[in-house]
């Protein structure tokens, strides 16, 4: 730029968002250059930006967040949710309302900018999010292309063509891509302040997490409890799983269309049910076992997305302050006989938990590793453990 630069070109927007409607946002861009083809949502959270972004059941998404003010206290090294980093799992966007100032925090290792740049998350910011929540809100969760050059050059022609021809989160099987390569164990518990993570080197079970997505705090809480966690890819058959002797059955939550990773999920989990062995479910891995139940999901118009919603425990009739992300959800009329609902979404009454009568299985559509209660949902965690404790005879742990 020289000082013969006319205004409307220093002012020229960096980043567009262009809906499938044709519908261009413009902004200034930050993170990564290029562009990336997605569906946008909003999330309600105040905190947890980086844990957000980092959520493999995020991939194929843009994220709008409505607190205004996102970057502040950096990031670390510390506070991402996928296994593999390299691997960039998680969303593909951010479009934030304020710009990101410098970050104030004793933790932070890198501002937002450069760790969107490191992992290929286009952003952009100066959008009134409020509007686009509202939009997403009255219409439902449209796909878009979000795109960012510094220059401010763009072909909007072809960013609406791509913005229309995307097909949409429906029928998509995104844990093929974000699941891990290979099985792995696991060992790190819980986060203590001003210490860090531990390792658990004396595990008292041993728990098989089925990874379509898993998010690192969830295999922390197992450890904290006692179990070696073996992690094993996606599409892993019944019998290699059953052959590693596993005292617990974990179904993880991932992204994408339940009915379409459930194409070889199911019949998994099917012969798993027949075991008599512990199964807990979250999210993804939640509605997966509602479809092995017999059960169906469906599509929903804006999702749930925050950590502010309240859901009710039908078994204690507690109210908890719970973490959500999702798209689709467990249609609770679609449930058989010999399927309870155990919990329930207070904001629109869907489906958010289920068992199945008579024997240790049960699931949850919200996240109880997220803490926003701040533990409202760790009991449910004890609750798988203790289900594995009886089975081996043992002692059972209080569970609040």
């Amino acid at each position: 730029m020289t000082a013969h630069t006319p205004a409307w070109e220093i002012n020229k927007p960096t980043a567009l968002l262009v809906l499938s409607d044709g519908t261009v946002i413009e902004g200034r861009g930050l993170g990564a250059t290029g562009e990336a083809v997605a569906e946008v949502c909003f999330n309600t959270a105040l905190t947890g930006y980086e844990e957000i972004l980092t959520d493999p059941s995020y991939a194929g998404q843009i994220v709008t967040f409505t607190f205004p003010h996102i970057g502040n206290v950096g990031t670390n090294d510390e506070d991402i949710e996928d296994l593999t980093p390299a691997n960039r799992s998680g969303a593909v966007g951010a479009i934030l309302k304020a710009s990101v100032t410098d970050p104030s925090n004793y933790r932070s290792a890198l501002d937002l900018d450069q760790w969107l740049k490191r992992r290929g998350v286009v952003a952009m910011s100066g959008i009134d999010t409020r509007a686009l929540t509202a939009l997403i809100r009255e219409k439902g969760a449209p796909n878009a292309v979000i795109a960012h050059s510094p220059d401010g050059i763009f072909d909007v022609e072809d960013l609406k063509r791509k913005a229309r021809a995307w097909s949409g989160l429906v029928g998509l099987d995104l844990a093929k891509d974000v699941t891990s390569g290979q099985s792995s164990v696991w060992t790190e518990t819980p986060w203590v302040w001003d210490e860090g993570y531990a390792s658990q080197d004396a595990p008292a079970m041993h728990v098989v997490a089925i990874d379509y997505g898993v998010k690192r705090n969830i295999l922390r809480l197992l450890a904290g409890l006692g179990a070696k966690v073996t992690i094993v890819p996606a599409t892993t058959g019944a019998d290699e799983i059953l052959a590693m002797q596993p005292d617990g059955i974990f179904l993880s939550n991932g992204p994408g269309d339940p009915a379409a990773t459930g194409e070889y999920a199911v019949p998994v989990i099917k012969q798993l049910l027949t075991t008599g062995i512990p199964i807990f479910g979250i999210c993804l891995g939640h509605q997966m076992l509602a479809l092995a139940v017999g059960g169906k999901t469906q599509k929903m118009h804006q999702g749930h997305h925050g950590a502010n919603h309240p859901v009710k425990d039908h078994t204690t009739g507690k109210v908890e302050i719970v973490s959500m992300n999702h798209g689709f959800a467990v249609d609770s009329s679609s449930l058989p006989e010999g399927v309870e609902e155990t919990h329930v979404s207070l904001f629109d009454g869907s489906n958010c938990g289920i068992a199945l009568v008579g024997k240790p299985v049960f699931s949850v559509q919200h996240h109880p590793e997220a803490s926003p209660g701040p533990q409202d949902s760790h009991y449910l965690f004890k609750r798988f453990v203790n289900m594995i404790r009886e089975r081996k005879g043992e002692e059972a742990l209080a569970e609040r």
